[in-house]
């Protein structure tokens, strides 16, 4: 069992994210669709949220996180060397956004990190595992006007006591003028994952050890970070859009 990572915060339910909005006739988005209003607002009007935009959980960070400061959107190589990690490439498009008196807006540059293990489990730059020094699979980028940042990847591989994981912590500032931390992680559906688990490079280790049921953490909040690929080429494409309240002192408090 790996000493990864534990919940903070608090998950909302359906009915205290309606009260937090105070949107009573909100319908619940499905996960990993872009937080937006059935109509098209505007320019620089601010969308009313749907929950999509709010239902998230923190979770920490784990052992795992090394600040690299690595701006990239595309984190599959090792900078030394410019060699790509085998896997199946997965594009995430993020949408971040603020959650204030009940409405949404584009949060730019907000700083969004992403980090992971390879497909045989391993993360980069962990003296413990042998890649000190490594980067591969770490990286960040900054939200653009529209609250937006693109990563390539590919899809994880697994390591024992753990589900099918992906990294992702967002910093900004917040309404009182101080850093602000979300840290979470993505994952995939039981079936998405056993498929992909069964192709190459990832069927040389074989069918995870650690199901979403059976993982802990997710346990905690998990449905909620669901990422939803859908099939791109060779590869695949998924979408996924997070509100932050900025003025939750308790989940934007450094981790």
């Amino acid at each position: 069992m790996h000493d990864d990572d534990e919940p903070v915060g608090r998950v909302l339910g359906r009915r205290q994210a309606l009260i937090l909005l105070g949107a009573a006739g909100a319908t619940l988005a499905a996960a990993g669709s872009a937080a937006a209003s059935t109509t098209t607002p505007a320019a620089g009007t601010p969308e009313v949220c749907t929950l999509d935009c709010v239902v998230k959980p923190e979770q920490m960070e784990g052992p795992y996180f090394v600040d690299e400061r690595l701006n990239r959107s595309d984190i599959r190589s090792e900078p030394s060397t410019g060699q790509l990690v085998p896997g199946t490439a997965l594009v995430i498009n993020f949408t971040v956004q603020q959650v204030r008196q009940q409405q949404c807006t584009a949060l730019p540059g907000a700083m969004i990190d992403l980090w992971q293990c390879d497909a045989f489990g391993l993360y980069s730059d962990i003296p413990s595992q042998g890649s000190r020094g490594r980067r591969f699979l770490r990286g960040y980028q900054n939200t653009d006007q529209a609250g937006t940042a693109r990563f390539t990847t590919i899809l994880p591989g697994w390591y024992t006591g753990r589900t099918l994981h992906i990294h992702v912590k967002i910093r900004t500032t917040g309404t009182n003028g101080r850093p602000y931390e979300f840290t979470s992680q993505l994952y995939f559906t039981p079936e998405f994952g056993a498929a992909y688990l069964r192709t190459d490079p990832y069927r040389r280790k074989g069918p995870a050890d650690t199901t979403n049921s059976r993982d802990s953490i997710y346990r905690n909040g998990g449905s909620q970070m669901l990422l939803r690929p859908q099939q791109s080429g060779t590869g695949y494409t998924a979408d996924f859009a997070i509100g932050l309240d900025l003025s939750n002192t308790q989940v934007g408090r450094p981790d």
